[in-house]
């Protein structure tokens, strides 16, 4: 099989207690480390990548977040499947889009349904309309992961968080992301949603196995252990003062 059928065949036949951890690389280094622990898939966070490269998260110029995913592609020499947070596609069309995520080496992305300058939601059928187009250009290149926004967004309903949702699952994406659904929102998405579903969490093992006994498919940490490392490379610091 191809890495992104690897990667497709993670998201399915998971027990409800084993939801698949995908620790966020931000550059090459830590990739390496994720792989060398014996993780069997990666997914880079826009907002790491972007501390790593001395922007605000979304503020990367496109140019800058593909040639990071490359790096972090070659850095692991195809030792697993990498899928890359690309935000909201940076504006371009689905050909040029899947094209230049292709390129890097990359098998999967997580696209946003909000706007990054001021953060309103897209429209949903707009939206749906969107990622199709993606899929059909990608055909089964290319693992999509929407991005359901509508938690962050001050939308607390999970109804129409699962509104969007079946919207996108129909348009092609193969698992969807409802960032920041607290847990307790968790089992009424898994009974309104067919297919995986991906959990944000804190990097923390103790709420894994309850995150996927709750209904989450995957789990990914955003910029968390980018976050952690930069923490502990202060107290470092700090005792070299």
């Amino acid at each position: 099989m191809s890495l992104v059928d690897d990667f497709r065949a993670l998201h399915h036949g998971r027990a409800p207690g084993d939801p698949l951890v995908l620790p966020g690389p931000w550059d090459a280094a830590s990739a390496r480390v994720f792989v060398e622990a014996g993780f069997p898939a990666v997914a880079t966070p826009s907002a790491g990548v972007a501390a790593s490269l001395g922007y605000a998260d979304g503020e990367v110029p496109p140019d800058e977040m593909f040639a990071a995913v490359t790096r972090i592609v070659r850095s692991v020499s195809g030792a697993v499947p990498v899928s890359a947070d690309i935000e909201g596609g940076y504006g371009l069309a689905p050909k040029e889009l899947v094209e230049r995520l292709l390129e890097t080496g990359a098998v999967g992305c997580n696209l946003e349904d909000s706007e990054s300058a001021g953060g309103a939601l897209k429209d949903p059928r707009e939206q749906a309309e969107w990622l199709a187009e993606v899929r059909s250009v990608a055909g089964g290149g290319l693992f999509i992961n929407a991005r359901v926004d509508t938690f962050i967004r001050g939308v607390a309903d999970p109804g129409q968080a699962i509104e969007r949702a079946r919207l996108y699952v129909a348009a092609g994406a193969d698992c969807v992301y409802p960032i920041g659904a607290p847990p307790e929102a968790l089992p009424a998405l898994r009974g309104g949603i067919s297919g995986p579903i991906n959990a944000g969490a804190r990097p923390s093992r103790a709420s894994l196995r309850e995150l996927g006994e709750l209904g989450a498919t995957r789990i990914t940490f955003g910029p968390g252990l980018q976050i952690r490392a930069t923490e502990a490379l202060r107290e470092i610091t700090a005792e070299l003062r």
